[in-house]
């Protein structure tokens, strides 16, 4: 019940009842004296009809507190109409039915009639705006007058970008030309080439040799192999043009071929491929990877010599050879590499090199080379590199190569 005051004796409101600071001892000696018929008091029915308003006005302020939640996430044009009929609904009759009769009041006291609130200030039913529902999440109209305008025959695709394909790893391997080879044998050439006669009893002792090179690299974890003989004539390069087209035939290895010999270079010649390429000056430095080699497949490419130098020792001597090398292996990645070197026992090339190979394959004429050169060539190679094998070539009494281990 809200606070309402009595009068005193005198004319003067007393202090209310309902006040925690209310003591006897304010009202002095005085006490209040009520009159049952005074024009100060309550009826009943007024008393009534005031519990009434205010209980229905409690409840529609609950109503409107409990629906706030729902009206944020709803709140459109027809949410508020419907919630306002409803509201309108739940407003109290304003003519009041039939009353009982007063009850005689009471002699001890008697509640002094208040002001009831007039039929104009019941609480009239309220519009509730989308924009108030709440102070910390409101809700604009912009938001939500979109969702209600939309279209579906209005949409409009937008065109999506094709994926990004993104580019393969770069590979310098693959980016050394490749020149046009006959595998076939159908051009003629200076030396005859394993891979145009491929059922032939020297095809299949290059295809021996290979394997069991590739074994005994393996097995060390070596690349690098020094082609040489012990005097001119016995066949270095075409051994070495041979064996590298017997490897380029394994799948998934590459084969790097590289003419060293200064004093009278022929792999271009060997190979029936136009002469490319100055091996001193790539040595140097002074020439590119990408523009010394050439790509004969997926599996081999060669490093030609067109420029003969007699001072072909130097060259081999200097640090740069060595760091060029290295990195060209590297660069390339290559599986297996292939030195086509001068005689050992004419010059001094095969011994100043010996540092950059990791073994050497030593090629034998079997029409001029004596026992005596091959024990000189295994006592300057003692020390320095491992003789990986003796290949007798131009056997008399046989027609394929043999290979000594």
């Amino acid at each position: 019940m809200k606070h309402f005051a009595v009068s005193a004796s005198d004319g003067t409101p007393a202090h209310s009842e309902t006040r925690p600071d209310f003591r006897a001892k304010d009202l002095g000696n005085t006490a209040p004296a009520f009159e049952p018929d005074g024009e100060d008091r309550m009826t009943q029915k007024g008393f009534k009809t005031f519990r009434r308003r205010n209980a229905q006005a409690r409840q529609k302020l609950d109503l409107q507190d409990d629906n706030n939640a729902a009206d944020l996430k709803a709140a459109t044009p027809e949410t508020t109409v419907k919630r306002q009929r409803s509201l309108e609904s739940a407003a109290p009759s304003e003519q009041p039915g039939p009353e009982p009769e007063a009850a005689p009041p009471k002699a001890a006291a008697s509640t002094t009639a208040a002001p009831s609130p007039p039929a104009s200030a019941a609480v009239k039913p309220q519009t509730i705006k989308p924009a108030a529902m709440s102070r910390r999440e409101p809700v604009r109209a912009a938001q939500v007058k979109p969702m209600l305008e939309l279209d579906p025959q209005a949409r409009v695709d937008i065109p999506q970008e094709p994926p990004v394909i993104l580019p393969t790893r770069y590979d310098p391997w693959l980016q050394i030309p490749e020149v046009p080879f006959d595998f076939l044998g159908q051009k003629p050439s200076r030396l005859p080439l394993v891979s145009a006669f491929r059922a032939s009893p020297t095809a299949r002792a290059f295809d021996l040799l290979r394997t069991r090179l590739l074994h005994s690299l393996k097995a060390h974890g070596w690349k690098r192999v020094a082609i040489t003989s012990p005097s001119a004539g016995g066949g270095t390069t075409f051994c070495a043009v041979n064996l590298a087209l017997s490897l380029a035939r394994v799948p998934q290895r590459r084969t790097l071929l590289m003419d060293m010999n200064f004093r009278n270079p022929g792999m271009a010649a060997a190979l029936g491929i136009p002469p490319h390429g100055d091996m001193a000056a790539f040595l140097a430095g002074e020439v590119p990877t990408s523009e010394h080699l050439q790509r004969l497949s997926d599996t081999l490419a060669v490093g030609c010599n067109c420029h003969p130098d007699p001072n072909a020792s130097d060259i081999l001597h200097d640090r740069r050879a060595a760091d060029v090398i290295s990195a060209t292996i590297d660069e390339t990645s290559a599986d297996t590499i292939l030195f086509d070197l001068p005689p050992v026992l004419e010059h001094d090339d095969v011994t100043a090199f010996l540092p950059q190979v990791d073994g050497v394959l030593l090629i034998s004429d079997g029409d001029h080379t004596t026992a005596a050169e091959l024990a000189a060539c295994e006592k300057m190679l003692a020390g320095h590199a491992p003789l990986l094998g003796v290949v007798l070539n131009r056997a008399q009494q046989s027609d394929k190569t043999q290979v000594t281990p």
